[in-house]
């Protein structure tokens, strides 16, 4: 059991830093988690999948806490994400994390967050709604493949963002930041001349160091390593509309502590 759930804690620390806005702040809860299943080995369900024990067991902690950022933020941005996040139905945001980026069943979220199955299904419909009233930006893409950068495209506009462009290499993707910053980078690893999309990236980051960044990938494990850049949000390839709506939502709430317009 301690093997299987090594194997999915990369998922897990995804998860809570997706849930919270911070990669510092999620992997506490990741942490926390595990202290407490070595402290008390009954939180780690045996009759049901690693992953879905490990989820249980979390939430088990995070419904304890009932703090959706670090408790010690009292400004900055962990603090106007916290009073944005008073502000929403509770369990929602979770609900959502666990069927679009985790791509758990109704009955897997149900059991996840103590809630019946039609309870989940309500909590998915409503964090939609509230999400897509938040914020609306910018966003940049990077992407080398036409038809998934349309696409992709096509679905942000449609939740009411801008595009700033598509880039297709490093290079095109630097010259696209420094023309328009954007609020939301949302990019692909391998680009169109072998260049990688990490560095363009992290080269972006070093003039606009608050910009969230979804990073999408077919192996998200690979950029959860505990290096940096490790972003608080993936989508993994092949990706529906449901996870890129998920992922945008989520980074552009955060960010409208930053850098948006309500």
């Amino acid at each position: 059991m301690s093997l299987q759930v090594a194997k999915e804690l990369p998922f897990l620390r995804r998860y809570a830093r997706a849930l919270t806005g911070s990669q510092q702040t999620g992997d506490r809860y990741a942490a926390a988690t595990l202290e407490a299943i070595l402290e008390d080995r009954a939180l780690l369900d045996t009759g049901i999948s690693p992953k879905l024990a490990l989820f249980k067991a979390f939430h088990s902690v995070w419904q304890t806490t009932g703090a959706p950022v670090a408790a010690d933020a009292v400004d900055g941005i962990e603090a106007r994400a916290q009073k944005l996040l008073a502000g929403l139905t509770p369990n929602t945001r979770e609900t959502l994390l666990l069927r679009a980026l985790e791509e758990f069943s109704y009955d897997d979220i149900a059991q996840i967050i103590m809630v019946s199955e039609d309870e989940a299904r309500e909590l998915l419909a409503i964090a939609y709604r509230e999400m897509s009233k938040s914020v609306q930006g910018r966003i940049q893409i990077i992407e080398d493949e036409p038809l998934i950068a349309l696409d992709i495209k096509s679905i942000v506009t449609e939740m009411g963002h801008d595009v700033t462009g598509i880039a297709r290499t490093h290079t095109e993707a630097v010259a696209l930041g420094a023309r328009e910053r954007p609020d939301l980078i949302l990019a692909d690893i391998h680009l169109a001349d072998n260049s990688s999309g990490v560095d363009a990236v992290v080269e972006l980051l070093r003039e606009y160091p608050d910009t969230p960044v979804i990073f999408i990938t077919a192996y998200p494990e690979r950029l959860l390593t505990g290096e940096k850049p490790e972003p608080a949000f993936l989508i993994p390839k092949p990706f529906d509309e449901e996870q890129v709506r998920s992922a945008v939502s989520q980074a552009m709430f955060f960010a409208s502590t930053q850098t948006l317009n309500a």
